[in-house]
């Protein structure tokens, strides 16, 4: 089971963004490859921080976490951590390091040196789901067109920046002699040119590819939620670069006959006036497949039946929820002279007039039920 990122950081739930950010500064500084040269527990440690930090530190991370725990980000790849190597973690949350390994940038592996790692691009895409894929989960094979670098393309370092991504330049105010770091305009600030390219790459040595990306949804998403897949995304330019994420948006098409409520479902069952004296039996349409209910004799129109566990898994494993059968009585509009005869003999006989008990709750109560 995974580790539970408060745990990790040290912290509560409680605490500030500015809190967080200490504690993890604390650690990446206590783990940092560094300090901590061929140490793979170490390393480990570091990428642990790392991916608690890129979700508490994120309010809509934070917040889906505090929802749903770790299952909220397990179904297409988790956010990043598992994914990340050193290069994304450095180009992501250098600035916490500050100055504390020298250089006044975020080290490398040795010796401090500043480093700087592109990011191809994120795609995003959107995925169609049915209730019932909702239900138990799904594995959608998705094609995706993305930049990959093109066979046959070669990079040389930057003869402008010498590789470092950044040209500096010194100019005389009347403050003194100043020194400023900018992109280097000739590679884009990658440290990388073209040496060689292929006949269908482009500019930046890159194609266009299609491919069959596999996303697992886990049980239990919600309309509008987004799941991630690291590395699926565009290719980064130059020999150096990681690749940027598959941002998968997930859209959960209406069902005809129920509805959804946070882990809950509701139906409309609708039965006749002899069905509802009488007592009947009736099909339920549940999110996967039909079950059988009894309707007892003398059930009242709003009654509301619950179906244990018939309703959505619960994103963070915890059980699932309930299918809430909602009872209306039919009232015919048409009856022929014959009903129409029957009935109005029964106006006024006394297993026809309306008596209401303490188990008989009044339409503000059921909803009072519902929710608590």
């Amino acid at each position: 089971m995974k580790q539970d990122y408060y745990e990790i950081l040290g912290i509560t739930k409680s605490a500030s963004a500015q809190e967080i950010k200490k504690a993890y500064r604390k650690m990446a500084i206590q783990y940092h490859p560094d300090k901590n040269p061929d140490d793979k527990e170490a390393e480990k440690m570091f990428k642990k921080a790392a991916e608690a930090y890129e979700v508490l530190s994120d309010p809509d991370k934070k917040a889906r976490y505090d929802q749903y725990g770790h299952a909220a980000f397990e179904g297409a790849g988790g956010f990043g951590g598992g994914g990340m190597n050193m290069d994304d973690i450095f180009s992501q949350f250098g600035d916490i390091f500050g100055s504390a390994f020298g250089g006044g940038g975020f080290g490398g592996f040795g010796g401090g040196t500043q480093r700087r790692v592109f990011k191809g691009s994120n795609l995003r895409i959107r995925v169609n789901l049915t209730l019932a894929d909702v239900a138990t989960g799904v594995e959608k094979k998705i094609k995706v067109k993305r930049k990959i670098q093109a066979p046959g393309t070669t990079f040389k370092t930057c003869s402008v920046c010498k590789g470092s991504g950044q040209v500096t330049r010194i100019t005389n105010t009347i403050l003194g002699r100043m020194q400023t770091a900018s992109p280097c305009n000739s590679c884009g600030g990658t440290g990388e040119m073209i040496d060689k390219r292929s006949s269908e790459a482009d500019a930046q040595g890159l194609k266009v590819s299609e491919e069959m990306v596999s996303v697992k949804i886990p049980a239990g998403v919600e309309d509008g939620m987004q799941l991630k897949v690291s590395g699926k995304g565009n290719e980064a330019p130059g020999k150096n670069g990681v690749s940027g994420d598959l941002i998968v948006a997930v859209q959960v098409e209406a069902h005809p006959f129920l509805q959804r409520e946070g882990d809950n479902l509701h139906y409309d069952l609708y039965v006749s006036i002899p069905e509802a004296i009488l007592g009947a039996s009736k099909d339920i349409d549940t999110v996967t497949g039909k079950v059988r209910i009894k309707i007892e004799p003398g059930l009242q129109s709003g009654k509301i039946l619950r179906l244990r566990n018939k309703g959505i898994p619960s994103l963070n494993g915890y059980g699932s929820g309930d299918l809430l059968v909602h009872v209306n009585v039919w009232t015919p509009q048409e009856l022929t002279k014959d009903q129409k005869a029957f009935f109005d003999k029964m106006k006024d006989d006394e297993h026809f007039v309306p008596k209401p008990d303490s188990s008989d709750k009044s339409f503000f109560e059921r909803v009072k039920d519902m929710f608590s």
